[in-house]
C-alpha cells in the first residue's frame, strides 16, 4: 500500500450528485442529521455515543488538518435535484487496512446514490491518488454496505471482529486493486458503448 499523497480534496461530481470537499460550515447540517442509530450503529467504535453536541464540529477541526496535508479526504454529498441540501458524507484514508469509509441520511438510501458516491471517489483512488489497491472493512450484519462492494468487484480478502458503535461484530474486509478496478470500467464502457451503438 502507497501511503503519499500532496493531493488536496477536490469536487466530485456524478449524474446525481455533487461531492463537496468537508468545511466546518458543515458542522451544523452534519450535527443534525448523524446523531440516528440507523446511521452510526456499523461505523468505527471511536465515534462517541451518544453523540456530543458539539460533535460535527469537533470531528471536522480534528480531519481539516488531515485533508490539508492530503492523509484523508471528506466529502459532503448532495443530490442535483437539492444542492443546499446535506445528505451524507464519504472518505478515502491512507492507512494500511480501511481506505473508504461512507454514511447517508436513510430517507436517501436505496436509490443508488451511495454506489454513485463510491464509484466517484475510488476512481480518484486509483487515478489520482495512484494508489494500488483498495481496502474496506464492512459488519457481516451491514448487508447494504456490503452489497455496494460486491456491485464494484471487491472481494472478501479476510474476516475478523472489529469494534463498532453497536459493539464488537463479524466483519470482513473487502479489496478491489488498481488494475481489477480498470478492467471493470473498461468492460462498463464497452458495454454502454454497445447499448448505444444497438439503440442508434
Amino acid at each position: 500500500m502507497r501511503f503519499i499523497s500532496r493531493v488536496m480534496t477536490p469536487a466530485l461530481e456524478t449524474e446525481r450528485l455533487f461531492l463537496k470537499p468537508l468545511a466546518l460550515a458543515d458542522a451544523k447540517p452534519i450535527q443534525k442529521l448523524f446523531p440516528r442509530w440507523e446511521i452510526v450503529r456499523y461505523l468505527n467504535a471511536a465515534i462517541p455515543w451518544p453523540y456530543p453536541a458539539d460533535g460535527a464540529r469537533t470531528f471536522i477541526e480534528r480531519v481539516l488538518p488531515e485533508m490539508e496535508r492530503g492523509e484523508s479526504f471528506f466529502w459532503t454529498l448532495r443530490a442535483k435535484t437539492a444542492p443546499q441540501q446535506l445528505i451524507g458524507v464519504i472518505s478515502l484514508f491512507l492507512k494500511k487496512e480501511e481506505n473508504r469509509g461512507f454514511w447517508m441520511d436513510p430517507e436517501w438510501q436505496g436509490k443508488g446514490l451511495m454506489t454513485e458516491a463510491c464509484d466517484a471517489v475510488t476512481a480518484f483512488w486509483f487515478d489520482v491518488l495512484k494508489q494500488p489497491l483498495l481496502r474496506a472493512p464492512k459488519a457481516l450484519v451491514n448487508e447494504a454496505s456490503r452489497r455496494i462492494s460486491w456491485k464494484q468487484g471487491m472481494r472478501v480478502v479476510s474476516r475478523e471482529e472489529r469494534d463498532y458503535v453497536i459493539g464488537r461484530l463479524p466483519s470482513e474486509i473487502w479489496e478491489i486493486t488498481a488494475d481489477e478496478w480498470r478492467a471493470r470500467q473498461q468492460m462498463s464502457f464497452r458495454h454502454k458503448r454497445e447499448q448505444d451503438t444497438r439503440g442508434s
